[in-house]
């Protein structure tokens, strides 16, 4: 195996290079990369988008436009990690535009693609040694869609 890594393909229907131009838009440190075209050969049109290269925040992906047969569903899904509400905010707002939002801090982008949009410290919360802090940050979360730090904290603290 290399030492590059791994590289995440998305398979779309005919929306992969809308779909990169998209997330580059929303992710800060993104850049596009080289687009393959379809030949003569097909199986889709000749000259219309097959593949497209982009990076977002280091990780690579490649979007390909591989027809109706394959969808998206949440057993996949990103964690953006978020230092602070204002980032939860944007991503949240970003992502969720054109697309839907689910319970617990998760959604679904205009591509049917799931995120789980996840303030730093999150886990610590959910995950303390003091099972009654626990389980009021948990039950906090869990009648949230977009992640309030401040209301998680301030369920954990209580009491």
């Amino acid at each position: 195996m290399t030492t590059e890594g791994f590289t995440t393909c998305l398979w779309f229907d005919g929306q992969a290079e809308e779909a990169a131009e998209f997330y580059v838009s929303v992710f800060k440190n993104s850049r596009l990369g080289r687009i393959g075209r379809y030949s003569e050969a097909g199986p889709g049109p000749a000259g219309s988008v097959m593949t497209v290269e982009f990076e977002l925040n280091g990780q690579r992906f490649v979007g390909v436009n591989g027809g109706p047969e394959f969808t998206f569903d949440e057993a996949i899904s990103f964690q953006i990690g978020c230092a602070d509400q204002a980032e939860v905010d944007y991503y949240w707002g970003s992502l969720t535009d054109g697309g839907e939002e689910g319970p617990c801090g998760w959604l679904k982008d205009r591509y049917g693609l799931s995120w789980q949009v996840v303030p730093e410290g999150l886990t610590e919360l959910l995950l303390d040694p003091d099972g009654t802090k626990a389980a009021r940050a948990t039950a906090a979360m869990m009648a949230m869609k977009k992640l309030d730090i401040a209301a998680l904290r301030a369920a954990h603290d209580a009491g």
